[in-house]
């Protein structure tokens, strides 16, 4: 919690609850945004903030009763697989519904919370996706008896991150013999095995309209996830796959994000299909356009210029550093 919240705060960084610690990505971001704002930016957690109606307003007030000036631009960066709709979601829209601008929006967060609903927009959209099936209250026994079911196959959970929880099922028997085994809290995605991408996809962030950092994501031990909070490797690319970034690009402003992690994958015909969004990605240190550009952003909403997906204030930053990105990066995992 700040240590004086007298004075409004411009600017906030919305973190998850204590005794975790800021992730590295989102530490990174609010140090560089206490340099350019000082007085005006604050850290806060959700567990810190109690809100509702009083007197027939909107309030907001620390756990100890004092009012909590609102900010005019919040940078959400809880965990997005974690994020409930009676707790976490509803924080935010109590935010929205005060004014703030949130980078990124309720409707956003809800939209990546869930990957069927990704896709549900994507494919509407016309974005390729991978051949995805699910399913509201079936029995998952009698899923995968399904005509529709084609093996090889990935099982994932809907709201599933960090690569856990993602298996590569290679015929129906096998997974005939695991589904009585699975958890069932949540559905389960059965999707389509792109053989060319296994233990490799392409990550790319996207700032406000603009791809500002991309990296090559491969699996150390032929796995087929490559995130790196799994042990990846990575290799910084911002502007080998042109065709890819613009995807990225799309894909964002189809989901609403002003700030997005786009995991593609790569086909056997030399494209690229979208593998999931995250609304609260992480960036690796080298990625030193990934800052500029969502305080490029923020700048913007307290410029009075709005905030919305798909604009032009990462261009700058995101342009100008292309070539400087293309080396290798170190290997250690990130998270955000």
């Amino acid at each position: 919690m700040p240590s004086v919240i007298d004075a409004p705060a411009d600017v906030w960084v919305l973190a998850r609850e204590h005794p975790a610690p800021l992730m590295r990505a989102t530490r990174a971001l609010s140090e560089a945004l206490e340099r350019t704002y000082g007085p005006r930016f604050a850290v806060w957690h959700s567990d810190e903030l109690v809100f509702g109606v009083r007197g027939g307003r909107l309030a907001l007030q620390t756990l100890g009763g004092q009012d909590v000036p609102l900010p005019k631009v919040v940078v959400v960066r809880q965990t997005p697989g974690s994020m409930e709709q009676h707790r976490e979601l509803t924080l935010l829209r109590h935010l929205e519904h005060m004014g703030a601008v949130l980078i990124n929006s309720v409707a956003a967060h809800q939209l990546c919370g869930n990957k069927i609903w990704q896709f549900q927009e994507l494919a509407a959209a016309g974005l390729p996706v991978p051949d995805s099936l699910s399913y509201a209250t079936a029995p998952f026994g009698g899923v995968v008896r399904s005509p529709q079911v084609a093996t090889p196959c990935v099982l994932k959970a809907v709201n599933g991150r960090n690569g856990a929880h993602v298996f590569l099922v290679p015929d129906k028997e096998m997974l005939k013999s695991v589904s009585g085994s699975l958890a069932q809290d949540v559905p389960l995605i059965l999707q389509e095995y792109v053989a060319a991408s296994h233990g490799r996809d392409l990550r790319v962030i996207v700032v406000d309209g603009e791809p500002v950092a991309a990296q090559v994501r491969s699996s150390r031990d032929g796995s087929l996830t490559s995130n790196l909070a799994r042990g990846a490797a990575a290799e910084l690319c911002l502007g080998r796959y042109p065709e890819g970034e613009a995807l990225a690009v799309r894909a964002a402003r189809t989901l609403g994000l002003t700030l997005a992690g786009v995991d593609l994958l790569f086909t056997a015909e030399g494209g690229h299909t979208v593998c999931e969004v995250n609304a609260v990605p992480g960036w690796r240190p080298r990625m030193t356009t990934v800052v500029p550009a969502i305080t490029a952003a923020i700048e913007k909403v307290l410029a009075g210029g709005g905030g919305g997906a798909g604009t032009e204030a990462g261009a700058a930053v995101g342009t100008e550093e292309r070539q400087r990105q293309s080396g290798s990066a170190g290997q250690a995992p990130t998270t955000a």
